[in-house]
């Protein structure tokens, strides 16, 4: 996990070449997991050179639509987010948490042991590093750690990216969420590609990061080049492709639980769950037991579950949430309102997943605008 640095960030530029560098560099300790192609997709996955980035790639985005198209500058970074968020890499989707065998009239149980590889995480945007931060909070910052997560933070060293392109459902900067990235990194690079060459700001945020810069080839970063830097990011945050209303959106969704609005999302809503899935801040799981069918072996799995499943809410006699529409209601509350009072902040960082991986294309920040515009009618 990143210490950060006492004194100001140090900022260099490196080339391509100072990439392959710092792969060669992190691959001798760490196992590097970053952004490539698979299925007409970017996902996340290993890493072993330059070229196995999503090199001049970029990614149309909108309500249910998803798509790769090609860029002419070569970028190596030039695109928003894909449906894998970097959570799978501390609370994986499947965990066996312990086993269990007989052996006449002995049971032996062992429990699961908490992974602890080191991996180095490239190419995280500021939402992502929003997300990890609020799953922190959740999942090892409280009285009940999670220590097969905590394992797996504790042995990461994460390379964050600034975002220079903004997708079509992107909403961080009124989530305050990005583009810049601002901290929870051990380097972060600013990709600038230009008719003069191809450049990388990098900028330390931990003493390992400082570490690492002093092991690759790097030079002193110019003024003009710091300015284009900031400049490209800023020019992202002003072209994201959604915002969220600029209001307060606790007192929003809790002032609107019985707006006829969630009965017109639930027509369309297939209950599916995408949004849950996709999204880098749900946290929600179930357990599995399980046995052969000798009765010698048993297991019990964690696994990823969604508020939008019928079960999730089930108790003796019924579910609690039986309609899509409270479960949808329940979902973009928790999310927006209640998730503030249990963890002191929103639990949504505006990457706009839910929007581009839901079936039917669903918005979550237009019905946050439609339930603004029916509270402004009804106060008026």
């Amino acid at each position: 996990m990143s210490t950060p640095l006492m004194a100001n960030h140090t900022k260099v530029v490196g080339s391509l070449d100072t990439l392959r560098d710092l792969l060669d560099l992190l691959l001798k300790d760490f196992r590097v997991i970053g952004p490539t192609v698979k299925d007409n997709a970017i996902i996340y996955d290993d890493i072993a050179d330059p070229n196995d980035l999503p090199r001049g790639l970029t990614d149309e985005q909108d309500g249910g639509h998803y798509r790769l198209i090609p860029r002419s500058d070569g970028a190596l970074f030039g695109y928003a987010v894909g449906p894998h968020s970097w959570k799978a890499q501390f609370l994986p989707s499947r965990l066996e948490l312990w086993r269990a065998e007989t052996s006449g009239d002995t049971i032996s149980v062992a429990a699961a042991e908490s992974p602890n590889e080191k991996r180095a995480l490239l190419g995280v945007r500021a939402c992502e590093l929003r997300a990890i931060a609020i799953q922190d909070r959740v999942l090892i910052a409280g009285e009940f750690i999670d220590p097969h997560y905590k394992s797996q933070r504790d042995n990461t060293f994460i390379i964050a990216v600034n975002c220079t392109q903004a997708g079509g459902t992107c909403f961080c900067a009124s989530m305050n969420a990005g583009p810049a990235v601002t901290g929870g990194y051990d380097l972060l690079l600013t990709e600038l590609v230009s008719e003069s060459g191809h450049l990388f700001m990098i900028e330390t945020g931990s003493s390992a990061g400082e570490a690492v810069i002093e092991a690759i080839r790097h030079r002193p970063a110019t003024e003009m080049e710091i300015n284009a830097a900031r400049n490209v990011v800023a020019k992202t945050a002003a072209d994201m492709g959604r915002k969220i209303p600029p209001v307060d959106l606790h007192d929003l969704l809790l002032s609107n639980v019985k707006s006829e609005n969630w009965t017109k999302v639930a027509e369309r809503c297939l209950s599916c769950g995408n949004c849950t899935m996709v999204c880098p801040t749900c946290f929600c799981t179930t357990v599995d037991d399980s046995s052969d069918f000798d009765g010698k072996y048993f297991s019990r799995t964690r696994r990823w579950d969604s508020c939008f499943s019928l079960d999730f809410s089930y108790v003796h006699g019924g579910e609690v949430r039986a309609s899509v529409a409270s479960r949808y209601r329940q979902w973009i509350t928790h999310k927006l309102a209640t998730w503030i009072d249990q963890f002191g902040e929103s639990g949504c960082v505006g990457c706009g997943r839910c929007i581009t991986w839901c079936p039917v294309g669903i918005d979550i920040t237009e019905e946050v605008w439609a339930l603004g515009d029916q509270s402004q009618l009804a106060g008026s």
